[in-house]
């Protein structure tokens, strides 16, 4: 076999100790579902904002609040994003409406309450996933010294009852430990810039969606 084959990435990870082996296996299923998290966050994210354009066309556009709130109620999709929250607090708006002995301020908190509820389960929708991504950004790459530091090891320790060690004896013991590493931090950085991207897409959105109960609180104070 010659030498190039001998220092190939496949013939590395076979020759790797145990332990490294283990430690690559768990980096290459760590780096798939990161970007099976990936693709389903990007879909996810671009379909949130998708519905948030087109709700506010539709509820900025000047038509009866009642009427939107009818079609949202009878769509056998339910509501998300945006429209979640409108649907949410308009219906607890139209509830305390019909108990005339309530205050203004009370149909006003309950409408804004049932906003902020709608409000924290769209985030909870769009926040999933995310840790798991800033999780592989950390941890990864310590997951990767390991098996490189475990590999070096081994790869010293065998030389311990060789008389006189050479750069060819030394070097495929330490390239198949340094895989560790260069696999740990092709699961790293991906999961990395995906979680910094989503995070903003996710901040903004929430901007928008709390405009969105302000401007809609506002809405209701003058109907009230």
């Amino acid at each position: 076999m010659s030498a190039t084959d001998d220092m190939s990435i496949f013939s590395l990870v076979a020759g790797a100790s145990l332990p490294v082996q283990l430690v690559l296996v768990v980096l290459i299923g760590t780096s798939l579902f990161s970007w099976w998290y990936i693709f389903i966050k990007i879909a996810t994210i671009k379909k949130a904002e998708t519905n948030a354009e087109d709700f506010e066309k539709a509820f900025w556009s000047g038509g009866d609040l009642n009427k939107l709130f009818e079609g949202l109620a009878s769509s056998r999709r339910k509501p998300q994003g945006m429209a979640s929250i409108f649907e949410g607090g308009f219906r607890e708006y139209v509830r305390h409406k019909q108990q005339t002995n309530m205050d203004v301020s009370d149909v006003m908190e309950g409408s804004r309450r049932a906003m902020r509820a709608a409000y924290n389960r769209e985030l909870d929708d769009l926040d999933a996933h995310l840790p798991f991504l800033a999780s592989v950004g950390s941890v990864s790459p310590y997951i990767g010294l390991f098996g490189t530091v475990w590999g070096i090891m081994n790869a010293f320790r065998g030389l311990s009852n060789v008389a006189q060690a050479t750069l060819s004896q030394v070097a495929p013991g330490i390239a198949e430990a340094l895989v560790a590493t260069a696999i740990g931090l092709f699961a790293a950085i991906p999961a990395v810039i995906a979680y910094n991207r989503f995070a903003s897409s996710v901040d903004r959105l929430s901007v928008r969606y709390e405009s969105f109960m302000e401007e809609f609180t506002n809405i209701l104070q003058r109907k009230s």
